[in-house]
């Protein structure tokens, strides 16, 4: 992969901002009528249409992997589930939210990172395709990325076609793939401002109820944060031998990392593999890998989805990066000490 200087960084933007060769680099997307209505993608292998908002309806049809879905109305059905009775009104009939991820399209100018200990970035379109050199082979696809999830950028490089691309260094791996410069943003410093640092952080503590699948953040015992969660599903396969139920008891965050990559840990493109690169806004209370995390595989909080972590929005999972102790800073791969108490009911 060819590295260049910040003078021939401008030079080759200032190319692409000009018009020059743009080809798709195999993701293209109907930007402008995604911006027009609200999209969702689908994400898992498939998800089923119903008639009425209701799992008894008719199935009129199916939506496929990574589909982007028309969602038109956003409303509770009487018809539940209990556990989460938020439905979408699509076309041809319904979909439950569980497996629907709500998107957005924002494309991105470049800009330089060259700071050798990373610099965080955030997907900002439905998925974008990553590509890894092969010595004999060329480029070829690795990971599909996905809305919201976070990388850590270490470089620019030319890529497939001769386009820039951010390269991305994979923290549990360590191996290097890009990605187009467009489907990504810089995050900003203030996502990771401290939240109440005037606050002893003896005096701060989380409370997580199994049973309910919420959490509440308390300054001396008075709650200054809610969230909906999903916890652990118990019972489940674990090839390590560790339960996938969230254990109940009282710990401490030990570590938080801004991005981390979860799943088997294999180097793969094939988009059913259980790989989770760019897990967003992770704050690890346990020995065994259990975290709080924000999650972009589905939206059906309210009910156990997970191998023990704490499932949370994106957004909620920032605030209670930025909120809990030990407190870290941008740049910062991995934050570790004696932090938050965690009470797990």
């Amino acid at each position: 992969m060819s590295k260049f200087s910040r003078r021939e960084f401008l030079k080759l933007s200032g190319m692409v901002a000009g018009g020059l060769a743009m080809p798709s680099w195999s993701v293209d997307f109907p930007f402008g009528h995604l911006r027009k209505v609200p999209h969702g993608r689908v994400t898992i292998d498939q998800i089923k249409i119903y008639k009425e908002p209701s799992y008894a309806s008719e199935v009129v049809g199916t939506r496929n992997r990574d589909h982007l879905v028309e969602l038109y109305d956003h409303f509770i059905s009487e018809e539940g589930p209990d556990f989460n009775p938020r439905w979408y009104s699509v076309k041809g009939g319904y979909a439950h939210t569980a497996y629907i991820q709500p998107i957005e399209v924002n494309l991105n100018d470049p800009v330089p990172a060259f700071n050798p200990n990373g610099q965080l970035f955030e997907v900002t379109v439905p998925y974008t395709q990553t590509h890894m050199y092969d010595r004999y082979q060329g480029w070829q696809p690795l990971y599909r990325l996905y809305y919201q999830s976070q990388h850590w950028v270490t470089g620019m490089e030319l890529g497939p076609e001769n386009r820039l691309g951010y390269v991305i260094t994979d923290e549990l791996l360590k191996i290097e793939y890009l990605v187009q410069t467009e489907h990504m943003r810089s995050v900003p410093k203030e996502a990771f401002d401290p939240i109440s640092p005037d606050v002893e952080p003896h005096h701060k503590r989380v409370v997580v109820r199994i049973k309910e699948q919420n959490m509440s953040c308390y300054e001396n015992d008075k709650e200054v944060f809610h969230a909906t969660v999903s916890t652990g599903i118990p019972g489940l396969p674990s090839p390590n031998g560790i339960p996938t139920a969230t254990p109940r008891g009282t710990f401490n965050i030990q570590v938080k990392m801004p991005v981390r990559h979860m799943g088997n840990g294999q180097i793969t493109s094939e988009i059913g593999a259980y790989e989770l690169p760019g897990v967003p806004w992770s704050s690890f209370f346990t020995q065994t890998g259990v975290a709080f995390h924000g999650t972009y595989w589905h939206d059906n909080y309210g009910n156990e989805m997970s191998h023990g972590c704490v499932n949370m929005k994106p957004e909620d999972a920032n605030w209670l990066f930025r909120w809990a102790t030990p407190v870290t800073e941008p740049g910062v791969w991995d934050k570790r000490g004696m932090g938050t108490k965690i009470e797990v009911v």
